[in-house]
């Protein structure tokens, strides 16, 4: 079966593009089927990505993890434009859309590129991480990402997670408490959770 998820979806392509507004800013999207949340931009999306604009971050590159169309990876470029927001998916089509709604939206420091999970970003780490995870694909690939953020990330660096309280939400804070040893809910919203998690400081770091 076809998902969100499929590294090359099967659905006949029928690309659409569309105008919305987040936050007061104007945004246009080109998507299409096989796409996660393809007629407008999700609630917990919009929610994660507002959340993730406020934030400050040690110096370092973003990741979007699971980009979908681009829309949370977009609207941090346009947020942090000193910053280059990487962002990555396992959705070809995905990631064809999020380059051209970068350009589309005047966006350019960006990079677009196929990663299952971390996988491309194995020796990389990041000031963030910010993710609306696919919770269709089940509750292992979900704590797989929160498991493996903690080694991509700086010192300071935070992980940004969005889910539903029905969805998995008290679960993934107790999984991201163990991770890092800390967690919190910074935004709450029609249900859905932003958690973060910092990464903290070694003991060797401080002492130089």
């Amino acid at each position: 079966m076809d998902h969100y998820y499929s590294a090359k979806p099967t659905s006949e392509s029928n690309r659409e593009t569309w105008s919305t507004k987040v936050n007061g800013k104007d945004f246009t999207y080109t998507t299409d089927a096989g796409v996660f949340s393809k007629n407008a931009i999700d609630q917990g999306s919009e929610t994660l990505m507002v959340t993730g604009a406020e934030q400050t971050y040690p110096e370092g590159n973003i990741l979007d993890l699971g980009c979908g169309y681009g829309p949370v990876g977009i609207y941090l470029g346009q947020t942090f434009p000193d910053r280059t927001i990487e962002m990555v998916d396992v959705n070809e089509r995905a990631l064809e859309l999020s380059k051209l709604n970068a350009e589309q939206n005047g966006v350019e420091n960006v990079e677009i590129y196929q990663s299952n999970i971390y996988e491309s970003v194995e020796n990389k780490q990041f000031a963030a991480i910010l993710s609306n995870p696919p919770i269709r694909a089940g509750k292992k690939v979900v704590h797989e990402i929160l498991e493996k953020a903690h080694d991509h990330l700086v010192e300071g660096g935070q992980l940004l997670i969005v889910i539903q309280k029905k969805q998995g939400a008290p679960s993934a804070k107790k999984k991201m408490e163990v991770v890092f040893g800390n967690v919190e809910r910074i935004n709450l919203d029609k249900g859905y959770w932003i958690l973060a998690s910092t990464k903290q400081f070694s003991p060797e770091s401080t002492n130089n």
